[in-house]
């Protein structure tokens, strides 16, 4: 069997995105984004379009090539790539090893911003747990002593989707060791981890807001959905 080629694999991709964006919208993006990265400019319902027919033509890379696959991701300048490399990784979840975990922190802690670090903590380090729940708790705290915002802001967002199976007592310590931050992204993360658990635990966050210090927009953010 041909080796897979990874470099024109990649180089092909981001051919195929340039071939399509707009400088315009391109402009725009990385503004918005605080000009962390440069951007192709395609708006995600075209990139997901593209993305979708590129991996109907080309295919995946094998999983074994997962951690390349994502390094040579993150060295591309514009986002759309980064995109395109932790959408992909979704699919090697099911397939991962507890080794695999230094791939998802890779992701993490490099050119780090909400729009990348919030989908890896939500849909791929949330679902890795859910394969490997015993590096759940052991990893998160880890995460939270490197105080690293990215690894915390990760501690506090992995379980958004884990509904009633969420560790309530893991998350709410997290929650109180940060819930002095002064950080935007942390404080707003306090909020959003308590939102999300309150469609479940209403009354266990309504508890938790009354009885615990917490900054206003942490607040305002964890009721939000009670006060509607």
């Amino acid at each position: 069997m041909k080796p897979f080629d990874l470099n024109s694999y990649l180089q092909n991709f981001a051919e195929t995105l340039a071939q399509n964006g707009d400088p315009r919208i391109a402009e725009g993006a990385a503004a918005y984004m605080r000009n962390q990265s440069e951007f192709y400019g395609i708006p995600a319902p075209g990139r997901r379009k593209i993305q979708k027919e590129f991996l109907r033509n080309e295919g995946i890379p094998p999983y074994t090539l997962w951690k390349p696959f994502t390094e040579s991701c993150w060295e591309y300048p514009y986002r759309e790539v980064q995109y395109f490399g932790m959408e992909v990784s979704a699919r090697f979840i099911p397939l991962s090893s507890p080794d695999d975990l230094i791939i998802l922190e890779f992701m993490i802690t490099r050119k780090s911003w909400w729009d990348t670090v919030d989908y890896i903590a939500a849909n791929l380090a949330g679902r890795f747990f859910r394969f490997h729940p015993e590096l759940a708790r052991a990893s998160t705290l880890k995460w939270m002593d490197s105080k690293n915002l990215w690894l915390q802001r990760s501690a506090l967002l992995f379980q958004l989707s884990y509904k009633s199976d969420t560790d309530i007592l893991l998350l709410l310590d997290y929650i109180t060791e940060l819930s002095s931050e002064n950080e935007f992204f942390i404080r707003k993360a306090i909020g959003w981890a308590l939102r999300q658990l309150s469609k479940t635990h209403p009354e266990v966050v309504r508890n938790f807001v009354e009885t615990h210090p917490l900054k206003p927009l942490s607040r305002k953010e964890a009721l939000k959905r009670m006060n509607n």
